[in-house]
């Protein structure tokens, strides 16, 4: 969390000096007052006032804002929604035409996601996971990679021969690999290199 130590001849004095070092908004900061000015005695042993100021975790209204460029430059108008709780920040898109930021089986939309999560995580101590979502993107694929999951590892028992699946980012090889880790029949691994890691289905021996 970015802060600075300001001096001036008064309270005040020290804390526009610190606003103005952080280019921050009274609003958006924590004051606390380290040492209070004295005039000393005819002059002598006189002290500015000392101030410490630290900007608040503005997390959500830096997401927005980045998120804003990105949707300006690509000519898309959208609300966006916005809830950071227990270090998950939470992203919720609407408006027309929304499939353009989803991409091709969400390539777009994880690439903003990483992108949200590269900019607000940038000199943090606590790591913030970052999900971004539209018209229930997330919520859908995960059914289609269930269903996919089942119907394959009927093919797998059936053919008893193991299938490979297309690359797949982490987030959703891991809904395959938790949909099928009580499969009787089944297991599941990763193999390959990122971005191409693939799921694996093969049968328990």
């Amino acid at each position: 969390m970015e802060k600075t130590i300001a001096t001036g001849v008064t309270i005040q004095d020290a804390i526009d000096n610190g606003l103005k070092e952080l280019n921050a908004h009274r609003d958006n900061v924590e004051i606390n007052v380290v040492e209070v000015p004295s005039k000393g005695i005819f002059g002598i042993g006189s002290k500015l006032a000392k101030v410490e100021i630290t900007l608040k975790d503005n997390t959500e209204e830096v997401a927005r804002n980045f998120l804003n460029d990105i949707l300006n430059a690509m000519n898309v108008i959208a609300i966006i929604n916005t809830n950071l709780e227990d270090n998950v920040l939470k992203i919720e898109l609407e408006g027309k035409d929304m499939g353009v930021l989803i991409g091709r089986r969400g390539e777009t939309l994880d690439a903003i996601q990483y992108l949200i999560s590269l900019v607000i995580n940038k000199g943090k101590e606590k790591y913030i996971r970052v999900l971004l979502d539209t018209e229930d993107y997330r919520a859908r694929r995960e059914k289609t990679l269930q269903r996919l999951a089942e119907r394959l590892a009927k093919k797998v028992v059936k053919t008893r021969r193991k299938v490979l699946l297309e690359p797949m980012n982490p987030y959703e090889r891991r809904i395959i690999h938790f949909h099928l880790q009580e499969h009787p029949r089944v297991h599941t691994y990763s193999e390959g290199e990122e971005p191409y890691r693939k799921v694996v289905i093969s049968l328990k021996k």
